[in-house]
């Protein structure tokens, strides 16, 4: 049988409906979940080097992307409790999730509730379950991050990437960074990254992937090995040679990868 085309779809969430793209297909479905300053675009390159026939929903957070308009809250709970809401329309039996960066700390906080049907995770470049050595002064910085074109270039640059993003995928990033709601950019700086999980993701208990960019300077390997290994049992770590944190848009072969074998 030929591979289903992805469709454009919309999903009813609390105050709203987010925008999504999904493909029917062969099970375990992926449930991808993107990176503060991302869309559902951010896992296109993956999903481009994935099986044709792999099931999958890739879709904006609310106040990001085709979801932009959303109302709050932005917390980590809501976004859960959206993820929740998109799997329960899509009514999957198995499925996998599949987060990066702050969808990472989405992915975990979902995971420790124990929802039926979930399979197992990926955490792609994860901020940890509580955040680690944020200040004040750290968090006023980063909300200004994707301020505008300049302030963007310099994030791709200094902090996001080993320098592997080709010009589409850096042109995609502005887009996506610019097109967020004002008040969900401003939430993960100033809200979600320090909500602190640490003492509920001991509760996941499925297999947890963890993949971190050798050359990540936003949760760099060793923060990983050292805040969220020991607090999720089941999590294994492999990193990514010469990979930064964007690496589903640096070395998106290489995620699918690591996912196909996690899943098959």
């Amino acid at each position: 049988m030929a591979p289903h085309p992805p469709i454009a779809r919309h999903f009813d969430v609390e105050n709203g409906r987010v925008h999504g793209q999904v493909r029917t297909g062969a099970g375990p479905a992926l449930v991808f979940l993107h990176y503060w300053g991302g869309s559902h675009r951010t896992w296109q390159r993956v999903i481009e080097h994935l099986d044709p026939a792999q099931a999958y929903v890739a879709y904006d957070h609310r106040g990001w992307g085709g979801s932009a308009e959303v109302p709050g809250p932005y917390g980590i709970e809501q976004l859960a409790d959206d993820a929740e809401r998109v799997i329960d329309a899509l009514g999957y039996d198995e499925y996998v999730l599949v987060g990066h960066s702050m969808g990472g700390k989405v992915a975990q906080v979902l995971a420790a509730r124990r929802p039926a049907g979930l399979k197992g995770v990926v955490l792609v470049a994860p901020a940890p379950p509580a955040p680690v050595g944020v200040t004040p002064e750290f968090q006023e910085a980063l909300a200004h991050a994707y301020d505008n074109h300049d302030t963007i270039d310099r994030s791709i640059d200094l902090a996001l990437t080993n320098g592997g993003l080709t010009a589409a995928a850096r042109q995609q990033v502005h887009e996506d960074s610019l097109r967020a709601g004002e008040v969900a950019r401003l939430a993960w700086p100033r809200q979600a990254l320090v909500e602190d999980f640490a003492d509920r993701v001991g509760s996941i208990d499925v297999p947890v992937l963890v993949l971190a960019g050798d050359n990540d300077k936003v949760d760099p390997p060793q923060v990983l090995r050292e805040h969220l290994l020991p607090l999720i049992p089941t999590a294994t770590l492999t990193e990514l040679a010469d990979t930064g944190h964007l690496s589903p848009l640096e070395v998106p072969d290489r995620i699918a990868a690591h996912i196909g074998t996690f899943t098959g």
